[in-house]
């Protein structure tokens, strides 16, 4: 059996980038922070481009009795208008989905009618 042998330590090895490395690495770090900015420039204008008001709303609230209905609070908060339009206004308000209200729920009722029956 024969022994190697070495002809002393290994030097250590630095690592070099290239020029078109940097450039790989330099686009790699880029992405991310480009796809961010992108995303944010596309989403954030989103909420203006709806063209809806968000500011001078403002709304009485009725909290619905046992044996109310939508139709029963249309009449009482808006007595010469149309019960039907009123009833859509105040479900769209307040996101009631098929008429179903509960006992303590609170409606809001949109300033254009008031709450002039309670």
């Amino acid at each position: 059996m024969s022994s190697i042998t070495f002809a002393g330590p290994v030097p250590a090895t630095r690592l070099r980038i290239t020029a078109r490395g940097r450039r790989v690495l330099a686009a790699l770090v880029a992405l991310p922070v480009a796809a961010a900015i992108a995303f944010a420039a596309l989403s954030g204008g989103s909420a203006l481009a709806s063209g809806e008001q968000t500011t001078g709303n403002t709304f009485a609230t009725v909290t619905v009795q046992p044996g109310d209905t939508l139709w029963s609070i249309a009449g009482e908060v808006a007595p010469n208008a149309d019960p039907r339009d009123v009833v859509a206004k105040i479900s769209q308000l307040n996101l009631v989905d098929g008429g179903v209200i509960e006992v303590g729920q609170h409606l809001a009722i949109p300033a254009e009618y008031g709450a002039t029956g309670r």
